[in-house]
């Protein structure tokens, strides 16, 4: 049977397949609809954990019970479980372990466009890449065959274009029924040095037999055609290619570390000239060269951004050749499409204060992250997931400024914001920290985390209480506010950032998108004099046209915020207006 899958609903189906019975991870675009795709079987434990190197250590308990488990996660979210990885390759597992890593070319969501396929070199552990959802489907069975087979855990790395593209793929609904058994072995999974240098040998044994798999694993294949130019590629690149180029011969790579070395080797030979075609880093390209091959790669095919069919055609203009037909390329252009904070955002009315106040803002991951765009303009600083608190006390601790305070979300907060907040009272600093509380994970989709007091299958569990949590790390001034109050939002950031003690305000107002209050929606008068101060919100409901503000009723929220900005009192209820009247 075939049906038209995501490549994320494709992992999801294949992991179900493959018998999986755990399955944990941190949502991050673009991987965040896998998980959300795998609760709707009830046979797999699936979680949300709060963070990914806690998803990666459960996933871990379940291999080691004998259970096939999965993790996932965006490419930087393989940073934060990295701790963990590097001491799995040395442990291997028991059940089958796959850890998906989505990685985000051109950087769609993401605050960096790191290429995580040096992890699998860095780690000596395998690595997949499929180029669709069929490919995603078929692999997630190899990868934990793989792991299996060969006692490792292995990384699925997938790109934006592979995880949000449907297409059609052949699905088989029998699930694989595996024996879970575990035997003490304290040698093998206890990594105290000892039993890690023993260990250390078996991870370069398992990589020599791994590299002897690649030359006959199924996944990488030859498809001949002409052979002036034969390109080597993988994962989505592969689409591209044979897009771009479909009468072109390729090597298609679908297991990329270890790479099979003589499968590559006669395909160069076969070919008169060899080109790599790879998003991001020359990661193939440069093992061959070290291998003595002549191949070509990042001197003609861009180290940076997304590739697409027309860049590889224009990259290759020069390589042009009358028997190498290319296909025709679309002109199309899409319009932009700004980021922006939603209609009446609990975010907005504290970045606007932020702003008003001239404070510098230590940033976070998450939608208040917008805030640093026109006309809000309210953040100095993004790094990674909770670094917020420690780039303030950093700040504070250098330059002994008071007018620094950190800004950070509820589920960011769980994530990796509750160490450095301890860091920063145990160490004497002074920064104020707002948590933006919008009972939620907004910015990947609105997924629940421990402070919802919902789970991923829908369980009502006891919430986190977060003002016991900053309370139990030695604060002592914890402000609970609501964030559509501008004069009380205004008031307490300016005693906050004036005392001499950390101190933390937690702003709580459910995210629109999980819970809408009843409210009406807002329209502006004639009393309005152009003095634009509605406008600098950055509400998509507010427009500026004929000289004045003008508000759409059919995407106000009503969360007032402007009425409060607003000087002229010329923003009213819509339903109160007579609009017969002309204003």
């Amino acid at each position: 049977m075939k049906v038209l899958l995501s490549g994320n609903e494709a992992i999801a189906h294949g992991a179900y397949v493959a018998g999986v019975t755990m399955a944990t991870g941190y949502p991050g675009t673009p991987s965040t609809e896998i998980l959300e795709t795998i609760v709707k079987y009830d046979e797999i434990e699936a979680a949300w954990a709060p963070n990914e190197k806690v998803a990666l250590e459960v996933a871990i308990g379940a291999s080691l019970a004998g259970s096939r488990a999965l993790v996932t996660m965006k490419h930087v979210g393989l940073n934060v479980a990295a701790d963990p990885l590097f001491t799995l390759a040395y442990t291997g597992v028991n059940g089958g372990l796959v850890i998906v890593s989505a990685d985000d070319p051109g950087m769609h969501s993401s605050q960096n466009e790191q290429d995580n396929r040096n992890y699998a070199k860095a780690a000596k552990i395998p690595m997949l890449e499929p180029s669709d959802s069929q490919d995603a489907v078929l692999l997630i069975d190899e990868a934990f065959n793989i792991s299996e087979i060969f006692d490792t855990p292995v990384i699925l790395r997938t790109t934006t274009r592979v995880n949000h593209s449907k297409s059609l793929v052949e699905v088989d609904v029998e699930r694989v029924r595996k024996e879970e058994t575990y035997e003490k072995n304290p040698q093998k999974y206890v990594m105290i040095p000892a039993h890690a240098k023993s260990r250390r040998e078996v991870v370069e044994n398992r990589l020599n037999a791994l590299s002897e798999f690649a030359e006959q694993f199924r996944g990488n294949r030859v498809e001949w055609g002409n052979r002036h130019i034969g390109f080597i590629t993988s994962g989505v690149s592969y689409q591209y290619v044979k897009e771009a180029f479909p009468d072109a011969s390729v090597l298609k790579l679908t297991m990329t570390y270890p790479l099979p070395r003589k499968l590559i080797t006669d395909f160069i030979e076969q070919v008169e000239q060899a080109i790599v075609v790879e998003e991001l880093d020359p990661f193939i390209e440069e093992q061959i060269k070290i291998w003595g091959l002549s191949v070509s790669g990042k001197r003609f095919i861009p180290a940076i951004g997304e590739l697409n069919p027309d860049i590889i055609r224009g990259s290759l203009a020069d390589k042009e050749d009358d028997a190498l037909e290319e296909s025709e390329a679309l002109d199309i252009e899409l319009p932009g499409r700004p980021p922006m904070l939603c209609p009446g955002c609990p975010h907005r009315g504290v970045l606007y204060t932020l702003n008003k106040l001239k404070l510098v803002v230590t940033g976070d991951i998450g939608c208040y992250t917008l805030g640093v765009l026109p006309p809000l303009e309210a953040m100095d600083t993004c790094i990674c997931m909770g670094a917020s608190i420690g780039n303030a006390t950093g700040f504070q601790k250098a330059t002994g400024r008071k007018d620094v305070v950190a800004v950070l979300g509820d589920s960011t907060f769980v994530h990796s914001g509750i160490t450095p907040l301890i860091d920063a009272v145990y160490n004497r600093g002074f920064t104020t920290v707002i948590i933006l509380d919008n009972r939620t994970t907004a910015m990947t989709g609105r997924q629940d985390h421990p402070g919802t007091g919902k789970t991923l299958k829908g369980y009502d569990g006891p919430p986190l209480d977060l003002e016991m949590i900053v309370r139990a790390t030695g604060i002592q001034s914890v402000k609970v506010i609501d964030p559509y109050d501008l004069k009380v939002v205004k008031e307490a950031i300016k005693e906050e950032t004036a005392k001499d003690e950390p101190s933390v305000i937690i702003f709580r107002r459910a995210c629109l998108l999980v819970e809408r209050p009843n409210t009406k929606p807002f329209m502006v008068t004639g009393a309005c004099n152009g003095c634009k101060a509605c406008v600098k919100l950055g509400c998509p409901a507010i427009s500026w046209k004929e000289k004045r503000a003008q508000i759409d009723p059919e995407i106000c929220s009503g969360c007032e915020v402007c009425v409060q900005v607003c000087k002229k009192d010329a923003v009213v209820e819509y339903a109160k207006v007579d609009r017969g009247a002309g204003i």
